[in-house]
């Protein structure tokens, strides 16, 4: 299916294009609200600036598109089955993921640069080596994420739950931490310079050769 069919089809009133190959398809400013594009495959598609609210995503391979700026708050991007949504690569700079189920699902090394993520449920998400460079994670699920080397400088995490979740080497340079839930989660040589960590719960965290410097505690105190 080319995308002037698509869009044909799409504006006709039919919704339903499950396991439709969109591959390297143009979609961009599309508007898709609503559309069953369940495990369609749209790896290197291009969505940015499109409307996908309310989609239903499950089990689509996005590999390595570009999202930017899409719209994508409510939409379905979660199946528990083993053919998860994929997002590895892909390009969500500014998009909007609010309370967009993502569990288990891939987004390792994609690009989130200031996108929203706040009630998002990640729980034990791929996000290693992910940019989430000044992303709002406010309130998301974050339990037992693997975060490895991602780039959290300047997130906003208030709230957030990572119980559990594996930060080893992931920088959270002036990230707001203030009552996240830190239990058992790895920060092993995480860097959290001058990160505020007020009322965050530490019990069982890992910190081994964690910098901390400049860094709010969650007494209040700041860290030498």
């Amino acid at each position: 299916m080319d995308t002037k069919e698509l869009v044909r089809r799409y504006e006709a009133g039919e919704r339903n294009f499950t396991g439709a190959d969109l591959r390297k398809a143009n979609l961009s400013k599309a508007n898709l609200s609503e559309a069953n594009l369940s495990e369609a495959n749209l790896h290197n598609a291009d969505l940015s600036v499109a409307n996908l609210r309310g989609a239903d995503l499950r089990g689509a391979d996005l590999s390595v598109a570009d999202l930017s700026g899409a719209k994508l708050n409510l939409a379905k991007l979660n199946l528990a089955k083993m053919n998860l949504a994929n997002l590895g690569g892909a390009d969500l700079v500014k998009a909007n993921l609010s309370e967009v189920n993502l569990c288990r699902a891939n987004l390792s090394g994609a690009n989130l640069e200031r996108a929203r993520l706040d009630f998002a449920n990640l729980h034990k998400a791929n996000l290693r080596n992910a940019n989430l460079d000044r992303v709002n994670l406010i309130g998301s699920d974050l339990s037992g994420a693997d975060l490895r080397e991602a780039n959290l400088s300047g997130a906003l995490l208030s709230t957030a739950d990572l119980r559990g979740a594996i930060l080893d080497g992931a920088d959270l340079t002036k990230a707001n931490l203030t009552r996240v839930n830190l239990i058992g989660t790895f920060l092993t040589k995480a860097n959290l310079t001058g990160a505020d960590l007020g009322e965050a719960r530490l019990s069982g965290t890992h910190m081994s050769e964690t910098n901390l410097t400049g860094a709010i505690m969650p007494d209040g105190t700041r860290h030498p």
